[in-house]
């Protein structure tokens, strides 16, 4: 073709010398005309081998573009299964471990650690198992030496309290007025201290699950009569006046626990009202549970103090002055008391001054 085009072009620069010039152009262009064709043959022909291999590009594009998608869509299940794979590996010991730090924190010492999944994780819930159970040696160890403290106290606290009433009776002879104040401070002191040690064994029995119920059938009426005649004197010297709204209820309980509940809750009151002031009583219930509410018109709990004054040992932000402190077990030990019967003490909002504490006792129980 190119040859061709060269040869045109000699025989069109010889026109000008030729005498048949005319016939020779006429001739030419013919010959231009059948290289035009030629080119514009070769021009589609290469149009069409270029269709041709964009078409079989384009078609090899769409196979490469469907097998990735074979291939995306075979490699998700994979990639799902690792994915559970690795939430079962890594995702559920990390729940055990923070399972069983919580439960550390939360003093619950009886159930065995027990992680799963890695090598390294396995070791950690070792580490926390051991950990475990030297805690639960040191509360054992803790609790022996409450109970071997407080029996040791009882013996000596007897012969104070009998000597103490010995000379507040006259029994040594008359005494005179300021004798006589000491000798009721030695017996009102032997009193604190024996509720003190009290707590500490109630709190070691508890301690220790030997805190066995005797259910029995009694009134919940009377439980909370005997309790206030043993709380009267305390009553008496503040002048308070006790507002008493409560139905007579036959409940199956251990009496001496449910006793020692409300005398808690009662002792507290009474510690932190003001003389001259209202002490609440209520006691009522429905179909699902018993209620017994007690509120004082004291300062109220600190806001601090709310989520921790049923821990065993905690102390709250005020105390009275007028009061002998105490072991900060009293609540904490009532709190022990009725969940043992299935229920449960709570801290009641309450918009007037004071504090608001709730018994509740399932009625099944009844």
């Amino acid at each position: 073709m190119r040859l061709s085009e060269l040869i045109i072009y000699r025989e069109i620069l010889k026109i000008k010398d030729s005498p048949d010039s005319l016939t020779i152009l006429q001739i030419q262009i013919e010959s231009f005309t059948k290289l035009l064709a030629a080119v514009e043959d070769f021009k589609n022909l290469g149009n069409i081998l270029i269709n041709r291999y964009a078409n079989e590009m384009l078609e090899t594009a769409n196979q490469v573009r469907s097998n990735i998608e074979i291939q995306l869509l075979a490699v998700i299940p994979f990639v799902i299964f690792l994915a559970i794979m690795f939430s079962i590996l890594i995702t559920r010991p990390i729940k055990q471990i923070d399972e069983a730090i919580y439960n550390l924190g939360q003093g619950e010492l009886l159930k065995p650690i027990n992680v799963t999944g890695p090598q390294n994780l396995k070791q950690l819930g070792k580490r926390l198992d051991w950990l475990r159970r030297r805690l639960l040696k040191l509360e054992k160890q803790k609790n022996q030496f409450l109970r071997h403290i407080s029996h040791e106290l009882k013996t000596p606290l007897t012969a104070i309290r009998e000597g103490a009433d010995l000379l507040a009776e006259g029994v040594t002879g008359n005494l005179s007025k300021k004798q006589q104040l000491i000798a009721d401070i030695l017996h009102s002191s032997s009193l604190q201290l024996q509720k003190r040690i009290e707590d500490l064994l109630s709190y070691s029995a508890i301690q220790a699950a030997e805190a066995a119920l005797v259910k029995q059938p009694i009134s919940l009426s009377k439980i909370l009569e005997d309790t206030l005649q043993n709380q009267n004197l305390s009553i008496m010297s503040k002048k308070l006046k006790i507002i008493r709204n409560h139905q007579d209820i036959v409940y199956e309980c251990d009496a001496e626990k449910i006793q020692t509940i409300i005398d808690n809750l009662l002792s507290n009151a009474i510690k932190f009202s003001p003389p001259c002031s209202n002490i609440e009583i209520k006691i009522s219930h429905d179909k699902k549970c018993v209620k017994l509410d007690i509120k004082d018109s004291g300062a109220g709990i600190h806001k601090l103090d709310r989520d921790k004054i049923f821990e065993p040992f905690y102390q709250g932000q005020s105390i009275p002055d007028t009061h002998v402190k105490g072991t900060g077990l009293g609540l904490s030990i009532a709190q022990e008391f009725a969940l043992a019967h299935g229920g449960r003490i709570f801290l009641m909002n309450f918009p007037e001054p004071g504090s608001y504490f709730r018994l509740v006792l399932p009625m099944q129980n009844n």
